[in-house]
């Protein structure tokens, strides 16, 4: 297992993932609305493919440590199931979450130190979700959709991930449970 540096693009929020693997992530290439519209929300077009997807991995709440920058976090919410936090210093995606004890915090490939290559910490993209929904033709080389066998994966994951307590701390949570900024609605 290895670290994943993590920063904003000027430097101003750093954290850290740590103890990833393939086997302790799910990646993945999420082409919905509010992908798009967080994107537009950040003016942040770059952090979008040619077919409007954004590369996300997620893993447990309590690998993800934010080192620095906590000042600087933001967060908006697009549906009432998820916060899309950024960076307001340089408007960088960071994470999505679901809330507190909800087991994963969803990593934008934009906040992950573009110094390293993490493809081989983290593996491929497993799948792509809400192609439907993508604004061109997906690139060539878009992962396949979820099968079955994914989505298992995932669900073991968030079960393994529940039962060993890695839902807490969430660095984007208070130790009351509080979103570290006040929810936005755009």
């Amino acid at each position: 297992m290895s670290d994943i540096a993590l920063r904003c693009k000027c430097g101003h929020v750093v954290g850290v993932a740590e103890n990833v693997s393939p086997s302790q992530v799910f990646r993945f290439i999420c082409y919905c609305a509010d992908c798009r519209a967080f994107a537009r929300f950040l003016d942040r077009p770059d952090v979008l493919d040619s077919a409007g997807g954004t590369e996300i991995f997620q893993l447990a709440p309590a690998r993800v440590k934010l080192l620095a920058g906590v000042d600087a976090l933001r967060c908006v919410q697009f549906s009432a199931k998820v916060l899309r936090w950024y960076a307001d210093c340089c408007r960088t995606p960071l994470a999505n979450t679901a809330g507190p004890s909800f087991p994963l915090i969803a990593i934008s490939h934009a906040f992950v130190d573009r110094g390293v290559s993490y493809d081989p910490v983290l593996g491929p993209p497993l799948c792509r979700i809400y192609e439907r929904s993508a604004t061109g033709p997906l690139p060539a080389d878009a992962p396949p959709p979820p099968s079955i066998r994914v989505f298992m994966r995932r669900s073991v994951m968030l079960l393994r991930w529940w039962m060993r307590g890695l839902h807490r701390p969430n660095p984007f949570f208070n130790e009351r449970y509080a979103p570290r900024a006040h929810p936005a609605r755009p």
